[in-house]
């Protein structure tokens, strides 16, 4: 493997970018929600795990679009990272015009926002644990637009649909995803 993609160095860039617990807190979601796609699909999960980690690295420095992502791509091109890693990092920002070309874009895509709504569903539970988020729970909030609006609804359809995945499904990876590791998410 390359030593590039081992987790402590990823972790590592991560904190040296993002302070805040709240963007730790997401990236550690989408590597868990990253590295059980990748075992599903036979896939290196330390690669996808990184590319979950790192995919809002820049947010914080650069919470403007088109900065962010791009200028955090710069960032890891001089760091070393390979351009396909680059790449599917800068698909999940529809807006940078980058094609999701592989199945860790899509995969990416599709789980970014759900996770950041799934955490918003957790903390609204009676104990704020993301084992008592269930995936009706989860659809019913989703109707619901002001319930944690910034998140995109549109973006959570189009990464099921590209998934070929009904939305309940891709809902579901997350949950399961998500609460191995809900101590390290305060969920």
């Amino acid at each position: 493997m390359n030593p590039l993609y081992q987790r402590d160095q990823i972790l590592e860039l991560l904190h040296e970018f993002t302070k805040t617990d709240g963007l730790r807190r997401h990236a550690y979601a989408v590597e868990a929600a990253m590295r059980l796609a990748a075992e599903k699909t036979g896939s290196d999960g330390d690669y996808w795990g990184a590319v979950g980690l790192l995919h809002d690295f820049d947010y914080e420095k650069y919470p403007e679009a088109p900065d962010h992502p791009l200028k955090g791509a710069d960032i890891l091109r001089e760091r070393g990272f390979d351009e396909e890693f680059v790449r599917t990092i800068l698909s999940h920002a529809s807006y940078t015009g980058v094609p999701r070309e592989n199945d860790c874009a899509q995969w990416l895509f599709a789980v970014d926002e759900l996770c950041g709504f799934c955490m918003a569903c957790a903390m609204v539970q009676p104990d704020k644990k993301i084992a008592q988020v269930k995936v009706k729970s989860v659809r019913k909030k989703l109707k619901k637009k002001d319930f944690a609006a910034k998140v995109s609804r549109e973006d959570i359809d189009e990464g099921a649909a590209d998934l070929n995945m009904e939305r309940d499904e891709v809902i579901a990876h997350v949950l399961q995803a998500l609460v191995p590791v809900g101590d390290d998410l305060g969920l």
